[in-house]
């Protein structure tokens, strides 16, 4: 058991590495150089808190290993589960994902609500002390191994230090003092600008409003990046961040974030920001590049000090993975001291490595495939991989099992190579499987398209639709099993007047033209 262990940070990082750590250690001290009271509030320290975070199941998952009852307080206090993707509609390359009950999900609330939730928690630990306003200017020891830190007032020492301090860390500058040779780092700098807006959602939304997100596609729209995202969070808010990249950036004026929201690639979210009720303006942040810091890499070994979270790797926030990243880091910390009694330095920051490579990953490659992104040059078979990425996009993307491998990288519970493994390359072959027709809107129910007012676009009128069901073939599937996809969603399916046939068709397809409306 450790004597002592002094983390630097008190954001989501340092307080699920104390909980980490409190069980294996005499006395944790937690250093933060904000305020640590208990009451929701924005840190100085966290610019980007105001933005939409989005907590998903791995993550959330992992912060209830190390604070068992956590995701019961959070939801007794309004924070939302969104199921993936029955409570999220995403829009991929060929339509709208189906909507369905799946296996992962979403905590929908703001960072103030879940930061204040976990300190109060931590408060409870008899071992965990917390000097806040407190600033950290350095490191002590020598190559020889990390031995404390120094802060404002003086010196605090320790067997193994922990840097949380985010995406602004000086430890490898620290490193560079004692004599450490410079840190390695990782960069692809997406160049995003983004804005977000709070709204009190229309009264008719209800408590299960589902959350939308869609973004542009490099095949679609080469060179051009926007992003779009609505998150229910508690007291009947929703959070609505917009992104873009170089040469298209969302604007914080409310006209200009309106107007940015109608450039994406369907009107939903501008419908839903009109319909919603604006909680003052827009506040843009210029996020940081994709910065992986190899301190696993770094010889000598600077044996008493690991970095996580954001301090080890930061990601685009586009994909909301940086809490969760952070919460499977701090159980892996703990694994590997339940492993061993006194695991060494190299074995515990080569585990925070491993429980970061799911989102460096995925980040990474969704970035670099748009024109505007600074990285390293593309490997021999990125293009090759991306080709194959989006011709199982394009091939399977109704089909439910690739849906659900979406869902589970996005939760950060597999890896991104899961959409190369067999069974969804077969998938891809045979065009999809039943997870329902190809939607070119988004699939809500007849209560939610009324959230979004006469004339929108997503809101099905009165008349006739045609929907185009591909490969029935040998798949098992039944007219009954669409009809009653259709009920699902809202469309009553009876008698009406067909429109003239059409001229081509298919062995492979066949239209349906119901009623709606």
């Amino acid at each position: 058991m450790l004597q002592h262990a002094a983390i630097l940070g008190g954001g989501m990082g340092g307080m699920l590495a104390a909980f980490a750590l409190a069980p294996h250690a005499e006395a944790v001290t937690v250093v933060e150089q904000d305020g640590f009271a208990g009451e929701p509030v924005p840190r100085r320290g966290a610019p980007q808190a105001r933005h939409t975070h989005a907590l998903v199941s791995g993550g959330a998952r992992a912060m209830e290993a190390l604070a068992p009852g956590v995701l019961a307080e959070l939801a007794a206090a309004g924070a939302q589960h969104i199921n993936l993707p029955g409570r999220y509609l995403g829009l991929a390359s060929r339509g709208w994902f189906p909507r369905y009950a799946g296996r992962q999900f979403i905590l929908g609330c703001s960072r103030e609500l879940l930061e204040s939730s976990l300190r109060a928690r931590l408060r409870e630990l008899s071992n965990v002390t917390v000097l806040g306003r407190t600033e950290v200017v350095g490191l002590q020891g020598s190559p020889a191994g990390i031995t404390g830190v120094r802060t404002g007032p003086g010196r605090l020492a320790a067997e193994l230090v922990v840097d949380a301090t985010g995406r602004r860390s000086r430890a490898p500058r620290w490193l560079t003092e004692l004599g450490f040779p410079p840190v390695r780092e990782s960069i692809v700098d997406p160049g995003i600008f983004y804005a977000t807006g709070v709204f009190r959602a229309p009264a008719d939304a209800g408590p299960d409003f589902p959350a939308v997100t869609l973004q542009s596609s490099p095949q679609r729209e080469p060179g051009v990046r926007r992003n779009g995202t609505l998150l229910p969070i508690e007291d009947g808010l929703w959070m609505i961040t917009l992104s873009g990249g170089p040469g298209s950036r969302p604007g914080t004026d409310a006209g200009d974030f309106r107007a940015f929201a109608a450039l994406l690639p369907h009107p939903v979210l501008a419908e839903l920001i009109e319909a919603a009720t604006p909680i003052g303006t827009p506040f843009g942040f210029r996020a940081d590049a994709n910065r992986r810091r190899h301190f696993e890499r770094l010889r000598p070994c600077p044996h008493g000090f690991i970095a996580l979270g954001d301090a080890y790797a930061t990601v685009n926030p586009v994909y909301g993975h940086g809490m969760s990243a952070a919460a499977l880091s701090a159980l892996a910390l703990r694994t590997e001291f339940e492993r061993r009694r006194r695991p060494g330095t190299l074995s515990l920051q080569r585990a925070v490595a491993r429980a970061s490579s799911n989102a460096w990953d995925m980040a990474i490659g969704q970035d670099a495939r748009y024109p505007g992104t600074n990285g390293p040059a593309p490997g021999r078979f990125d293009g090759f991989f991306d080709k194959l990425g989006d011709w199982i996009s394009a091939s399977s993307g109704r089909s439910r099992l690739v849906t659900d491998i979406k869902a589970d990288i996005f939760a950060l519970t597999a890896p991104p190579s899961r959409m190369r493994s067999p069974r969804v390359l077969w998938q891809a072959m045979r065009g999809g499987d039943s997870g329902g027709p190809v939607l070119p809107d988004p699939p809500f129910t007849a209560a939610e398209r009324r959230v979004l007012g006469a004339g929108c676009p997503a809101t099905l009128t009165p008349g006739v639709l045609a929907v185009v069901v591909p490969s029935l073939g040998r798949s098992g599937t039944t007219w009954a099993n669409w009809y009653a996809h259709l009920g699902q969603l809202g469309v009553p399916v009876g008698p009406t007047r067909r429109p003239e046939r059409p001229r081509r068709r298919t062995r492979t397809a066949k239209t349906v033209w119901v009623g709606v409306g």
